[in-house]
């Protein structure tokens, strides 16, 4: 069993279902390249040394994050490093989210959070996440990141 198997096993009953389905719709729309792994105690999806050998500024020896999920106490969280890196991404989500659910956005910078599992819109998560291909999350990422690098 690998690591990713062993965190949805570990996922608490209450929140189970609906995260092995949020997986479900997120292996089923991910854009081909992205690679699962755990990164930062949770299951990711992101741009594999072989593809993009620079790795994350923080630690070149780091994959490219893009995509987390993660069964906290209180809620599920998605974290999508593309609306935080593309302002027309999140503008986008933001704008179709009350479309899909009658409850108000609970979301950080990059972080979605779900804090009932029966309320959980699959369909428009799986819509974010084909939006953004392994490319051109490099290139956003580049850019943003030479932008904070000048500063």
């Amino acid at each position: 069993m690998n690591e990713v198997d062993q965190y949805m096993e570990n996922v608490d009953e209450k929140w189970k279902d609906a995260f092995i389905q949020l997986k479900n719709v997120i292996d089923e729309n991910i854009p081909k390249g992205f690679e699962l792994v755990m990164q930062y105690g949770m299951p990711s999806y992101v741009v594999p040394l072989t593809k993009y050998p620079n790795g994350y500024h923080c630690n070149k020896d780091t994959p490219l994050p893009f995509l987390s999920f993660a069964a906290q106490k209180r809620y599920i969280a998605l974290y999508h490093s593309g609306i935080y890196g593309d302002p027309q991404l999140l503008n986008w989500f933001q704008n179709e989210y009350p479309k899909h659910m009658d409850t108000k956005l609970n979301m950080g910078k990059s972080c979605i959070r779900f804090t009932n599992p029966k309320k959980i819109p699959y369909s428009l998560i799986g819509e974010l996440v084909s939006k953004m291909s392994v490319e051109q999350w490099i290139r956003i990422y580049e850019k943003n990141v030479n932008q904070t690098t000048k500063k």
